[in-house]
């Protein structure tokens, strides 16, 4: 039953609303934002899609469950989807899969702009861009949702004038009031900031003091606080440490509404996901449980088919023999080769077991690279601060790196794992402190702003030509791009048309092709697919240089990083366990912040 406080709003509000009068009803395939804010894309209003696509609605207009049938996705000419089913059920947490470049941003695009017969009570928050820059504070930013309270409330107005004052639909838009009360909004918005890395102070600074990424945070904050019927997160965790990340772990893990995510990390979709969706050869396929039990079901379910088709073939090859062989025979044979021809007639009729099309497999490489006498890199007494009146990031620290070195960076964010691989290669210079690199050290740092000096209008191979002078030959260069997983017309077309995760193979290719002594790579996951990922650890086992690893993604610094160490309280300690203790330490240092 709605509480004191929500019924209040509504005598408040009725007014208001009978002079709004009743939204208006559209019968149309393609439902827009016109009423309301039926779709909520980070407080501002939905972009249009590029894409065209068409679908039916199967399930019921006022279910909370979204089937639709008939449905596909064209983009740039291209079908990424064909006559498949999209099928959403309320209480289901969806993981997103599918290879780079098959389409996963731009189906998360269609449905939450309702290029698809989405019903209009089905609200809908897509993450997708960071907060705009403002005077607003971050708290402000996050409980600023009076025009979703205004909508619920509208809707509650009309349902009780209706006579639906007991109906399932109310009762839910009651409890959207209940969470999104005024009174509660202040500490529930506080919560979530500070899961997500926000200091109390931080939560008053004004958004336009913050970076992209830390406005992504507020973005993804204003989501968890709205907690609509359906959420869309494409990648959620590229922004985030390993704290935030573990929180934000705990805290979807209770989601009770639509959920939908595309993520890199099979660890994050392991502790979220109840179903996977898998986005392959122009359809979309569900799987029961999370990462683990899609990929046990999906490898049984292909040894299955397999199994079929290879038989079915033999069957196939063994008639074709027999009706080749015995079809002019006599009379008994001849009759028997057409009895065989009718059974394979009726086979193929009922179609045939195709053969199971595997993923395209990646394999990255880098260069081997000489040998250095170690200490490659020696760092000696350092300490670091940014602003003469700010404090220090590192004070004293000592240590040293070689070729053999494997390690993975951890710690809160703000503790300045970036900063020391910027100290590292030589970005930053220390406060005080000295750090002494080999003679003929050459240091590959990967970043996430390396994709901006890629120029988006030139193809990967004319870009990475221009790069590397000295490669003279185009097939020379295709090759090397070739072995990141770009391949024909990827390597020509204009690089605005890649996705993301595409064009960071080609900021890999660009820093392989450097010839590296020592990898300092931060957070060189975001955008790519689980496959790329494998690829890239993979090559980073068979490289014979050093590595120095800044990731939120516990899958790949468990398959890399022989040691831990621990960015924090100004200092770089080596941490005593693996990176899954670390996060069992982390996840019982956040249970107080997650909703019960």
């Amino acid at each position: 039953m709605p509480s004191d406080a929500a019924k209040k709003r509504q005598a408040k509000k009725k007014s208001q609303a009978q002079a709004r009068g009743k939204p208006k009803n559209t019968n149309n395939e393609k439902q827009t934002a016109t009423n309301g804010t039926d779709i909520v894309t980070n407080g501002a209003t939905n972009g249009e899609s590029i894409a065209s696509c068409t679908g039916v609605l199967a399930s019921h207009p006022e279910s909370r469950d979204v089937h639709v049938e008939n449905f596909s996705i064209t983009f740039h000419g291209v079908e990424l989807l064909t006559d498949t089913r999209l099928e959403l059920n309320c209480g289901r947490r969806y993981g997103l899969l599918g290879l780079n470049g098959c389409g996963k941003s731009t189906l998360m695009n269609v449905i939450a702009n309702r290029e698809i017969p989405v019903p209009t009570h089905i609200d809908i928050f897509h993450l997708s861009n960071e907060m705009p820059s403002s005077d607003k504070t971050a708290l402000e930013c996050v409980v600023e949702v009076n025009e979703e309270r205004a909508r619920l409330e509208h809707e509650a107005e009309m349902l009780t004038s209706e006579g639906d004052q007991g109906s399932e639909r109310l009762m839910y838009v009651y409890e959207r009031l209940e969470e999104l009360d005024v009174d509660k909004a202040v500490a529930h918005a506080a919560r979530i900031l500070h899961g997500l890395g926000f200091t109390a102070t931080m939560q008053r600074t004004k958004t336009k003091d913050f970076s992209g990424g830390w406005r992504m945070r507020i973005a993804l904050a204003r989501a968890l606080f709205v907690r609509p019927t359906l959420l869309l997160l494409d990648e959620p965790t590229n922004h985030l440490d390993l704290d935030a990340c573990v929180w934000l772990e705990e805290e979807l893990k209770q989601y009770k509404r639509m959920l939908v995510i595309v993520s890199h990390s099979q660890d994050f979709l392991n502790g979220v996901c109840t179903n996977i969706i898998h986005m392959q050869e122009k359809g979309l396929k569900y799987y029961g449980g999370n990462f683990d039990s899609y990929i046990k079901t999906r490898a049984e379910l292909e040894e299955n088919q397999m199994k079929q088709y290879n038989w079915e073939q033999d069957q196939i090859k063994h008639m074709k023999e027999y009706i080749a062989r015995f079809g002019h025979g006599s009379a008994k044979l001849a009759r028997q080769a057409q009895s065989k021809e009718k059974v394979l007639a009726k086979m193929v009729a009922g179609g045939l077991t195709e053969k199971v099309k595997r993923d395209k497999v990646i394999a990255f490489s880098f260069p081997s690279c000489e040998k250095l006498h170690p200490p490659v890199i020696q760092v000696q007494h350092v300490s670091f601060k940014y602003l003469e009146d700010k404090p220090y990031l590192y004070k004293d620290v000592d240590f040293g790196i070689d070729l053999d070195t494997r390690l993975a960076l951890v710690g809160p964010n703000g503790a300045g794992k970036s900063t020391l691989l910027k100290l590292l290669d030589g970005s930053l210079t220390p406060t005080d402190g000295l750090i002494r690199r080999h003679n003929h050290l050459k240091i590959g740092r990967y970043h996430q702003h390396l994709q901006d000096m890629l120029d988006l209008e030139m193809s990967a191979v004319a870009w990475m030509m221009q790069c590397f002078p000295e490669v003279k030959e185009i097939d020379d260069m295709r090759k090397s791009i070739g072995r990141y997983g770009l391949s024909g017309k990827q390597q020509m077309c204009p690089m605005k048309n890649l996705s993301d995760g595409q064009r960071c193979r080609v900021v890999f290719a660009w820093l392989a092709s450097q010839g590296p002594h020592l990898l300092l790579l931060d957070e060189p996951t975001n955008h790519l697919d689980i496959e790329t990922i494998d690829a890239l650890a993979d090559a980073l086992n068979d490289f014979d240089g050093g590595m120095l690893l800044v990731s939120h993604d516990f899958r790949l610094i468990s398959q890399v990083a022989k040691e831990i160490w621990v960015c924090e309280n100004q200092a770089v300690t080596k941490w005593d366990g693996d990176i899954i203790s670390y996060k069992r330490t982390l996840k019982k240092k956040v249970q107080k912040y997650v909703v019960e």
